[in-house]
């Protein structure tokens, strides 16, 4: 027989389940700072728009005005949500006057609905799909309270899309409008390092005369750029995006400096050269014919070009040099890759008009290959993104 250890007239207390609450924590601690803050701003935004509307909304639900509001606040800088809020209202205004009209020609049956959806898609504004789908749901769904209270089901709508629309804008343009500086300084830095390790494993391939056996593999990964070359674009773009009527950004002369516009535009560039070196040394890896295969004399010094470029491309967007610091100076770095190029380039071309090229066949491959490491570099001489 089992007795019982709960003393009689003594009711157990309730546990308080600790591992869901602890899962919370957790889950709670492992949330980033910024979705935190972005959490804070929609429920801020969700609140003030219930208490701006409320007490004169009709039956005290002011839900349009939230919805709105909520829309605007999650727009992902405070340009778009500018631009958002101008598009949902007259959107909404529009929509709901195409139902105001229709109801009164034809009532709230599925005649008008055929009318709204008609005039709406087919009709409507060319610019963007959302903007037809959105005149044409608002209409529809206002049809039928157009048709009992015309006047006051126009009116109390495009007033709540109103306030909404403030309510959410101006909760995005000052409490931490967004911005995205840290995803575009990480992405353009990703990119130079991409590219700068990828010559430098074809400065070291060719000195180790590993053309035959890695000139595919290099021109897979130099390919492969593309990928990070539209998602260091996309992050610049929306970074220069955010700065744009930004509260957090007075300084407006730090744009391009803070976006890495300019080094994006030159890495952009540089990307071009390294595909078309990494594809000329595939195509003559490949190419049978004896007179165009590549000397070691050149491959001897345009494989310590290509660690040069390669170190340059790294340090066109590392930090700079703290005064007084041993370390080289990127743009010092950069400057020597340069001069080092243009020294081989005289050699090369002395060496052409003495006629001592061991394989003057290749020379266009000799060519291609310098005219690509030239530009490369001058691209980067060119720029200035500090």
């Amino acid at each position: 027989m089992q007795v019982s250890t709960i003393r009689r007239g003594v009711r157990p207390t309730a546990t308080v389940p600790t591992s869901a609450v602890q899962r919370l924590g957790d889950r709670l601690r492992g949330r980033r700072p910024g979705q935190v803050v972005h959490g804070l701003k929609t429920l801020i935004a969700a609140l003030l728009a219930w208490g701006v509307v409320a007490p004169w909304a009709p039956g005290g639900r002011p839900y349009l005005a939230v919805a709105t509001a909520l829309l605007l606040v999650n727009a992902s800088t405070v340009y778009q949500s500018v631009t958002k809020a101008v598009q949902s209202v007259v959107a909404r205004v529009t929509g709901l006057i195409l139902a105001l009209a229709t109801a009164r020609l034809l009532g709230a049956t599925a005649a008008a609905v055929a009318v709204i959806v008609v005039i709406a898609v087919l009709v409507g504004p060319r610019r963007t799909s959302d903007d037809r789908l959105q005149i044409a749901s608002t209409a529809v769904i206002a049809l039928a309270a157009t048709a009992a209270d015309p006047v006051g089901s126009l009116l109390s709508p495009a007033l709540q899309t109103l306030a909404g629309a403030a309510v959410g804008l101006a909760v995005n343009a000052l409490v931490l409008p967004p911005l995205y500086l840290d995803e575009s300084d990480s992405a353009v830095r990703d990119l130079a390092h991409a590219m700068g390790a990828l010559l430098h494993d074809m400065g070291t391939g060719l000195a180790r005369r590993q053309l035959t056996t890695k000139a595919h593999t290099w021109l897979h990964r130099a390919r492969s750029l593309d990928k990070r070359l539209s998602h260091a674009e996309e992050r610049v773009r929306q970074a220069d995006e955010s700065l744009r009527w930004n509260t957090r950004c007075a300084a407006q002369s730090r744009r391009r400096d803070a976006t890495h516009s300019e080094a994006f535009s030159a890495l952009r560039g540089v990307s071009l050269q390294v595909r078309g070196i990494a594809r000329t040394l595939a195509d003559n890896a490949h190419d049978h014919h004896p007179g165009h295969h590549l000397g070691h004399q050149f491959l001897d010094r345009y494989a310590e070009t290509l660690q040069l470029a390669g170190k340059a491309v790294q340090g066109f967007v590392a930090p700079a040099a703290a005064p007084g610091s041993p370390e080289t100076a990127p743009r010092e770095r950069l400057r020597g890759a340069i001069d080092g190029a243009l020294a081989w380039h005289d050699t090369m071309t002395d060496l052409i008009g003495r006629g001592t090229l061991t394989k003057p066949g290749a020379w266009h491959v000799y060519g291609s290959l310098m005219t690509d490491v030239e530009r490369l570099l001058a691209d980067l001489d060119r720029a200035d993104p500090r």
